[in-house]
C-alpha cells in the first residue's frame, strides 16, 4: 500500500512565513545576522532593501545595527549570487553561497568583461586584466579602503573608458574601473565599505575581504538548499530552481542530497520539505508588515498565488519582475505603500481587511516612520502603485 503524502495547505504556509521569516511581532530578533539567516539572505541590489528588510524583523530597528554587521563586524557580506542578484548573507553562510553560486557567476562576468574589453577598449587581454586586478588588490592592501575613483590614482588602467551599448540610442562610455571592481567583488576579493554619506548613498569605498574556506560545490549546493527549505518550505522544485538560478539537474541533485520529502500543496500541487518538516507550526498572533521592494519574503517563491492575488501583480511589480513595497496581513499581500517627499508614509489596500488589520497596518507604518525619521527612501526599481502613491 502506498504511503499517503502529507498535505500542507495555504493557511499553514502563511503561518510558517509569519514565524520563520520573523514577521510576527513576538518573533522579532535583536541581531541583524539572525534576521538575514531567517530568510537565508537579504536582497541587496537596492541598498535600502537591506536596512528596511532587516528592520522589519528587528525588535528594535536601527540603521546602526545593520551598519555594525556590514561595516564593523563584517558579519554580513554582500555577494552577487542567486539569480545574479546581490544578497547580503552571514559570514558563516558566505562560503557556501560563494561555492554553490557566486563563483560560477563571477566566471561568466569575467568572460563577459574580457570579451567586451577586447571589442570596445584598446590593448586588453586576459593577462592585462589579471595584472590590473593584482594591482587593485595591492593598492587596497596599502590603503585599507578606497573608492573606484581613488583606486584610479594608483592603477591608471581603471580610468580607461570602454564603449557600452554601441550603436544604441543610449550608447555611452563606462570606466574600466567600475567593471573591474564589480568583478573582484563577485569573485569574493573585495567588499563594499561604509558609504561616504548617508546609508542610502551609492558613493562607497572598497575594502579587501578575508578569503573564505573552500567548500566542495555539491556540499555547498546541498547546504544552501537545506537552509532555503528550512525557511521557505514547502516549495516546488520550480520554486527552488527559480530562487537559486541553477539548472534543473543541479536543483534536483541538491534536493536529493538533503533528503527532501514529498508533500502536497493546496490544489494537489507536488512540493517538498526537509525531512520531518510536516507538522503544523503554532498559529501566530495576527501580524502586519510593511516590507520594502525586493524583500526576500516577497521574492521567495516563483509560485505566489497563495499569498499574492494575480490581479494585484501589475501594480506591485515593474516590467522586469522586481517587486515594490508591499503591505502584508497574516501572510497575504493586501496592498502596497510608499514614502512621499515630505516623509509621509501612505498605503493602499486592495481588499477590505477589517478594522483590526487596518489598525495593525497603521501601527506598523508609524513604527517604520519612527525609525526612518528624516530619511527619504525611493526604491531603485519603481512600480506603478509606488509612483502613483508618491504623486498624489
Amino acid at each position: 500500500m502506498s504511503r499517503r503524502v502529507p498535505v500542507i495547505g495555504d493557511g499553514e504556509r502563511r503561518a510558517r512565513v509569519g514565524r520563520r521569516h520573523l514577521l510576527v511581532p513576538s518573533g522579532r530578533v535583536a541581531r541583524v545576522e539572525a534576521a538575514a539567516d531567517a530568510v537565508v539572505g537579504l536582497h541587496a541590489t537596492d541598498a535600502a532593501t537591506v536596512y528596511l528588510s532587516a528592520c522589519a524583523r528587528l525588535a528594535e530597528p536601527s540603521v546602526a545595527e545593520v551598519e555594525r554587521a556590514l561595516y564593523e563586524d563584517v558579519s554580513l557580506v554582500k555577494l552577487l549570487s542567486m539569480r545574479r542578484t546581490i544578497f547580503a548573507v552571514t559570514e558563516e553562510l558566505a562560503p557556501y553561497v560563494a561555492s554553490s553560486t557566486a563563483r560560477v557567476i563571477a566566471a561568466r562576468e569575467r568572460a563577459g568583461l574580457l570579451k567586451h574589453l577586447q571589442q570596445h577598449a584598446v590593448g586588453w587581454d586576459e593577462a592585462r586584466l589579471a595584472a590590473t586586478e593584482r594591482k587593485v588588490l595591492a593598492a587596497l592592501e596599502r590603503r585599507g579602503e578606497a573608492t573606484t575613483k581613488e583606486l584610479g590614482d594608483d592603477v591608471p588602467e581603471l580610468r580607461e573608458q570602454m564603449l557600452m551599448s554601441a550603436g544604441k540610442p543610449y550608447e555611452n562610455k563606462q570606466s574600466v574601473g567600475s567593471r573591474v571592481l564589480r568583478l573582484l567583488a563577485a569573485d569574493g576579493h573585495v567588499r563594499r565599505g561604509r558609504p561616504r554619506g548617508s546609508w542610502l548613498s551609492s558613493n562607497y569605498p572598497w575594502a579587501p575581504v578575508r578569503q573564505w574556506p573552500d567548500v566542495p560545490v555539491r556540499e555547498a549546493k546541498a547546504e544552501l538548499v537545506r537552509r532555503w527549505l528550512a525557511s521557505y518550505g514547502p516549495a516546488t522544485v520550480e520554486d527552488v530552481k527559480w530562487w537559486t538560478g541553477w539548472t534543473l539537474g543541479d536543483t534536483r541533485k541538491a534536493l536529493v542530497d538533503v533528503g527532501a520529502e514529498d508533500v502536497e500543496l493546496s490544489g494537489g500541487v507536488a512540493a517538498l520539505v526537509l525531512p520531518g518538516d510536516v507538522e503544523a507550526v503554532a498559529e501566530p498572533e495576527p501580524w502586519a508588515a510593511l516590507l520594502p521592494g525586493l524583500d526576500p519574503t516577497m521574492m521567495g517563491w516563483r509560485g505566489r498565488d497563495w499569498y499574492l492575488r494575480p490581479e494585484d501583480v501589475p501594480a506591485l511589480f515593474d516590467r522586469a519582475g522586481n517587486a515594490g513595497p508591499t503591505v502584508w496581513w497574516c501572510g497575504r499581500v493586501v496592498g502596497g505603500w510608499a514614502q512621499r517627499p515630505d516623509g509621509e508614509l501612505v498605503w493602499r489596500l486592495f481588499v477590505d481587511v477589517g478594522a483590526e488589520a487596518e489598525a495593525a497596518i497603521g501601527a506598523e507604518a508609524a513604527r517604520l516612520a519612527g525609525w526612518l525619521g528624516e530619511v527619504r527612501v525611493t526604491p531603485r526599481f519603481r512600480t506603478p502603485l509606488e509612483r502613483e502613491l508618491v504623486a498624489k
